[in-house]
C-alpha cells in the first residue's frame, strides 16, 4: 500500500549511473578515457560479465558499459545531457581530446536539439538552457552539451550554493564581474563592498532568484 502521508520522511533518490550499450568495450574505454573522464572501475568475471565505469569531470552521475549488461543495440542511447557553464570552452576542450564536436547551436523550434538532422540555428543563444552542442561516441551514443548559466526558480535548494568543478566557480565569478561593472556604471561610483555584491549575485544566479542590479 502506498503511503501518501505528507509527514513521511523524504527518501533521497540519487541518479548514480546510466548504462550505455557499446559493441567494443575496449574501444569505448579508450574513447572515454581519452576525454579525460575518470575511470572508476573495470571488472571482468569468469562468467564473461565485464563492467567499466567512467565519470565525467564535475559530474555526480557516472556511465557504465561492458559485456552482458544490456540488450539495447550499441549506439541506442541518445541525448545524454552534459551541463556546462561555458559551452564554447567545453567544446574546445572536448575537441582537443578527440571528440568530433558539432558546432554550437540553438534550436529553431522547441525540441530541435534532440534531432541531429533538424534545422538548427548557428551559435549561442542569449538565454540560459538554450545553447547546445553534441558529439557521438564510437558506437553512436549521442551526448548533448547544454549551457546553463542561470537556473530556473525552484531547480536547486535556495539555501545551498555549490560549484561542481574548479572551472564552474571562476566562470560564475566572471559573470558576476560583468554584472557588477554594469552595477557600478548605473550607480556612478565604485563599490567598495564588491565581494558581498559578487556573493549575492552568484547565490541568486544559482538559485534562479531575482539578480541584484
Amino acid at each position: 500500500m502506498t503511503n501518501t502521508n505528507a509527514d513521511t520522511a523524504r527518501v533521497d533518490l540519487k541518479l548514480e549511473v546510466v548504462v550505455i550499450p557499446v559493441a567494443d568495450v575496449d574501444r569505448a574505454k579508450n574513447f572515454y578515457g581519452g576525454l579525460g573522464w575518470r575511470l572508476d572501475a573495470d571488472f571482468a568475471f569468469d562468467n564473461g560479465f565485464r563492467i567499466v565505469q567512467f565519470t565525467p569531470p564535475g559530474s555526480g552521475t557516472s556511465v557504465q558499459f561492458g559485456v552482458n549488461m544490456t540488450s539495447a543495440a550499441p549506439g541506442a542511447v541518445q541525448n545524454l545531457y552534459l551541463i556546462v557553464s561555458d559551452i564554447a570552452a567545453a567544446c574546445e576542450a572536448l575537441a582537443a581530446r578527440g571528440a568530433a564536436m558539432s558546432e554550437v547551436f540553438h534550436p529553431a523550434t522547441p525540441g530541435d536539439q534532440f534531432h541531429p538532422d533538424a534545422s538548427h540555428l548557428s551559435g549561442r543563444s542569449a538565454d540560459s538552457y538554450s545553447s547546445f552542442a553534441s558529439f557521438n561516441d564510437p558506437d553512436g551514443n549521442r551526448w548533448l552539451l547544454q549551457e546553463v548559466t542561470t537556473r530556473l526558480p525552484g531547480r536547486i535548494d535556495s539555501g545551498q550554493t555549490s560549484f561542481a568543478s574548479v572551472s564552474d566557480l571562476p566562470d560564475a565569478m566572471r559573470r558576476a564581474s560583468v554584472a557588477h561593472g554594469e552595477h557600478e556604471t548605473r550607480s556612478g561610483q565604485a563599490d567598495a563592498d564588491w565581494p558581498a555584491w559578487y556573493a549575492a549575485y552568484m547565490v541568486a544566479e544559482q538559485a534562479g532568484s531575482e539578480l541584484p542590479t
